[in-house]
């Protein structure tokens, strides 16, 4: 087994960055090569480059809190769990979670399963807002979305996942909403007991 260095409890690490800009193709080179050969041919499939400037991004956070709580170089090999959830070759005990929107990404690692959502706040047909979370505030509509998405994220299988709004909670289930960027609105699923750790957040300018 293996543990993060310097690290006497496992809390929920977590990490974001603002993209202001878009990417330079230096920076794309770069990130790209971050990434593990099943992700790149992934991007590969993009129609315009631009569609890739968030998922490399939110490799390169995936990358720099592997770093920094393993001392990790390279990203292991993938292998896809039961409903396509990514986790990693041979380290069962390093879990992790990525979520990417518009001009945003956010990166959850921990030991245990977690699973994160991040949502830009925009704008939203009133009749939308009713059907899905019965209210017509944007900000109430997303945080319901990013509390849906990141349940269906920690078991894998996205919004085909029970609704927190309309089913029980699950046993042990907790949802941690948590700051970012203004604008923004993120949550975090986790069947553990364990806190989650201030966002680490970084700006591309």
């Amino acid at each position: 087994m293996i543990s993060p260095k310097g690290d006497g409890g496992m809390k929920i690490h977590l990490y974001a960055i603002r993209l202001d800009r878009p990417l330079t193709e230096e920076e794309v080179q770069t990130l790209t090569r971050l990434m593990p050969p099943q992700r790149r041919e992934r991007l590969a499939r993009l129609p315009r480059e631009e569609l890739c400037y968030e998922p490399l991004c939110a490799y390169a956070a995936l990358y720099h809190g592997l770093r920094k709580l393993y001392g990790w170089k390279s990203l292991p090999r993938f292998r896809y769990a039961e409903y396509g959830k990514p986790e990693f070759d041979g380290y069962p005990e390093v879990q992790f979670n990525i979520s990417h929107t518009r001009g945003a990404v956010l990166v959850g690692i921990h030991d245990k399963p977690i699973g994160v959502d991040i949502e830009c706040i925009r704008p939203m047909s009133e009749r939308m807002m009713q059907r899905i979370a019965g209210t017509s505030s944007p900000g109430e509509f997303f945080e319901n979305w990013v509390r849906r998405e990141s349940r269906g994220k920690w078991g894998g299988s996205g919004l085909a996942a029970m609704q927190p709004e309309r089913s029980p909670a699950l046993a042990g289930e907790r949802f941690c909403f948590v700051d970012t960027f203004p604008g923004y609105v993120a949550c975090v699923c986790t069947h553990s007991q364990d806190e989650c750790g201030p966002v680490e957040c970084f700006t591309l300018k």
